[in-house]
């Protein structure tokens, strides 16, 4: 059978839905379904189901966390201490792997979704990249030298600490932190600041100056961290294509100029938005059953 005919599975596993999909090492969807996620009982046998019934030759897991992804651990693609309670410390890989009995990859869902973007998307070439999610919370999924990086747990740079800036007494959202990026800035935050969703604040420049200042903090830490050859920004939040320009200007404003590189020098094509069309969660998974092969 050639390559382009075997068939991947492919489960984004999110915290508010699974979506599952078949399709083919070049990035082919073929089919794809979703289920909401229930409690761990109510909503894995329906999907194992759903993929053995599909003839599946592997199968890529991206996984909302806190999660185990170092291949190594006892618990590899065990769920961790997730705020969603039913979850905690479900063996989540172990449940298809045993019972589909075929090789399984398992990654942060995030971490796919990178992958996606540097297999078929906005980073494809790029073996150092990072993608970010901004949207009911913020992600980070980073590749280095071609690898995911994991190191002790995963990236958790949604949570970095920003600098408040001047005039700002909104609201950290986030319980854990007084001025985190998700507390800041996640969607949840705009709308508790300002009294309505992002897609309702369209007109308001206030709104997309601060957000953008929030995201540019963000993305010069990450510059300064992994210095990555692109960032694409994704997810909700950044529908609204205003905030590029923002995000962009104020990157290199924060910057300073310490850093020289020829891609800063392009920042328009240096931070930019995701570039599969919303699938890049999807697409990663598939390349992930690629490589489990």
């Amino acid at each position: 059978m050639a390559a382009a005919d075997i068939r991947l599975g492919a489960l984004e596993a999110g915290g508010t839905k699974m979506v599952c999909a078949v399709g083919t090492a070049d990035g082919t969807v073929l089919e794809r379904e979703s289920f909401p996620t229930l409690t761990p009982g109510e909503t894995l046998p329906g999907l194992v189901e759903w993929f053995e019934s599909r003839g599946v030759a592997a199968l890529g897991i991206g996984a909302f966390g806190p999660t185990r992804v170092d291949p190594k651990a006892a618990d590899f693609g065990a769920i961790l201490e997730t705020p969603k309670v039913a979850w905690r410390g479900c063996q989540l890989r172990d449940a298809f792997a045993e019972k589909l009995g075929v090789p399984v990859g398992y990654d942060t869902d995030v971490n796919v979704a990178c992958l996606g973007e540097a297999t078929f998307g906005s980073c494809k070439g790029l073996d150092d990249c990072v993608y970010v999610t901004i949207g009911t919370g913020i992600g980070a999924g980073v590749m280095c030298g071609g690898n995911l990086l994991h190191g002790m747990l995963h990236p958790e740079a949604g949570h970095m600490l920003v600098t408040r800036v001047a005039g700002d007494e909104g609201p950290c959202k986030c319980p854990s932190h007084a001025s985190c990026l998700e507390g800041m800035a996640a969607g949840p935050s705009i709308e508790l600041r300002w009294g309505k969703p992002a897609a309702e604040l369209v007109e308001r420049n206030e709104v997309w100056e601060l957000e953008g200042d929030y995201l540019a903090q963000m993305c010069m830490n990450l510059i300064l961290c992994y210095s990555p050859k692109r960032i694409v920004l994704g997810g909700g939040v950044m529908h609204q294509e205003q905030l590029f320009p923002i995000v962009r200007k104020k990157t290199l404003e924060y910057l300073g100029g310490y850093i020289s590189a020829p891609e800063l020098e392009d920042i328009d094509s240096y931070i930019v938005p995701a570039g599969c069309g919303g699938d890049q969660g999807i697409l990663g998974c598939l390349e992930l059953a690629r490589r489990a092969l």
